[in-house]
């Protein structure tokens, strides 16, 4: 039989099993593949989620220090490949996955990244939003991007050739790597800070889609969109799109391409101007030609020969429209005249005299139809007492005794049967008073009598 120091604890045989699955070297590094299930992202947190496929399921957890580094966010239903460690958590003794790392299977986790920005910013129409025009002919062009590479060397070769009294200001940022992102948005809000920029250009050379990432980035996007500059973007090849191409106002396919969008070319302008000059000229002298035209032509009228004949007609419209007037005004007189008569009427006819005079009336009336009715209802009512009288007499026994009759009372009660009469002396009532009599014989009614 086992003694009580054979038993363990849960918690030791807990670390004794963590031991075994933190020692084991197998299980120090595990390369898994599955589908994500239970995932609720926790903002600036540790995460915590389940990996699983059609038979089993692993709970996982991947710390902040690791999930930051994530280009894409994951998704319950997404299938992913991870690297991390098997160990055991001890308070509730299940094992799970520390994961390290992750990306989607099948598909780069940068290009998944791309996407579900892609996606989350169409949804927002950051994409559709207006986008702003070009000026024209700008003063001053700010461009952000290397100040070591071939982009700001051939914008200030093409705007130089294309339109020289452009200005190309440098704002120098770091375009690959981690620290680039938050670099391009400085230089960006740094140019629209300065307040006498035109334009601006974002640009980069070719690359991989790592070398073109802090493009992608959702911050340089918003900046981009925020800013109160129209955005000319040039950012890898043509093949390539970015982010940032998609939320400027402008893509270029190249640098070159870029300073050409940005600024027209001088001597074509020059040209221009020139040809609109000289079609100005000739509009004006073949207008000024058919003015002068027209001023002899009305020179010759016969309105400056006889002046007087421009406003006779005038003359005569300003009298009929006086006597028009005139006639109008008395009409709208008598109008007014009639409508403050009827409205005096209808003061008259609402004046408090004439209501408190109607109302007196009223109350006299009310008192006489009053006064007739309560004398209808005394005379009504002295009537049904005379007939409640009348009946009340009729029914009366002195009447009924009047008649004849008369009722015997013995030992102070009346007497009504034959058998309630006894020999002893009696009271006779009569209608006019009182006999005394004594019973000295009853003789109950036969049947025959009856």
């Amino acid at each position: 039989m086992p003694t009580n120091n054979d038993y363990l604890t849960v918690s030791a045989l807990t670390q004794y099993i963590k031991r075994k699955f933190d020692v084991d070297p197998y299980l120090g590094k595990v390369y898994l593949t599955g589908e994500i299930s239970n995932f609720r992202l926790r903002p600036h947190a540790h995460q915590y989620f389940s990996l699983k496929d059609d038979h089993a399921k692993i709970n996982a957890i991947m710390f902040r220090s690791a999930f930051e580094k994530l280009k894409f966010v994951p998704e319950t239903g997404m299938k992913v490949l991870v690297t991390g460690r098997i160990s055991l958590y001890e308070p509730s003794g299940s094992y799970q996955i520390y994961v390290e790392r992750m990306e989607p299977d099948g598909v780069g986790d940068l290009y998944q990244a791309y996407e579900q920005l892609k996606n989350q910013l169409t949804q927002e129409g950051l994409f559709a939003a207006p986008k702003r025009p070009l000026p024209r002919f700008p003063k001053r062009i700010a461009v952000v991007t290397s100040p070591s590479g071939a982009v700001i060397r051939d914008i200030i070769t093409t705007a130089r050739r294309r339109y020289p009294i452009a200005q190309i200001v440098l704002y120098p940022a770091v375009v690959q790597g981690d620290a680039a992102a938050a670099d391009i948005v400085r230089q960006i809000q740094r140019a629209n800070a300065n307040g006498t920029f035109d334009t601006l250009i974002i640009g980069r050379g070719g690359g991989s889609i790592e070398d073109l990432w802090p493009f992608n980035e959702e911050k340089v996007a918003r900046a981009i969109a925020a800013s109160r500059l129209p955005v000319i973007s040039s950012v890898g090849h043509e093949t390539d799109t970015t982010i940032a191409d998609l939320v400027a106002d402008v893509r270029a396919a190249t640098p070159t391409a870029a300073a050409e969008l940005a600024v027209p070319v001088l001597s074509d302008e020059l040209l221009k101007l020139q040809q609109a000059r000289t079609r100005l000229f000739n509009a004006m002298t073949n207008r000024i030609r058919f003015q002068q035209q027209r001023l002899n032509r009305s020179l010759g009228a016969y309105v400056f020969q006889q002046p007087q004949r421009l406003y006779e007609t005038y003359v005569q419209r300003l009298d009929r429209a006086q006597q028009g007037l005139t006639q109008q005004m008395q009409v709208q007189f008598q109008n007014w005249q009639q409508r403050v008569q009827l409205t005096q009427q209808r003061l008259l006819a609402q004046s408090p005299a004439n209501r408190v005079h109607q109302a007196q009336q009223t109350v006299t009336q009310d008192q006489q139809r009053l006064q007739a009715e309560m004398r209808r209802y005394l005379t009504a009512q002295e009537d049904h007492v005379h007939q409640l009288m009348s009946g009340l007499d009729y029914l009366s026994p002195l009447k009924i005794m009047s008649r004849g009759y008369s009722y015997v009372t013995q030992e102070d009660h009346i007497v009504r049967k034959v058998a309630d009469l006894k020999p002893a002396p009696a009271t006779i009532h009569l209608s006019d008073g009182t006999a005394a009599a004594q019973i000295t014989k009853i003789t109950p009614a036969t049947e025959d009598q009856s």
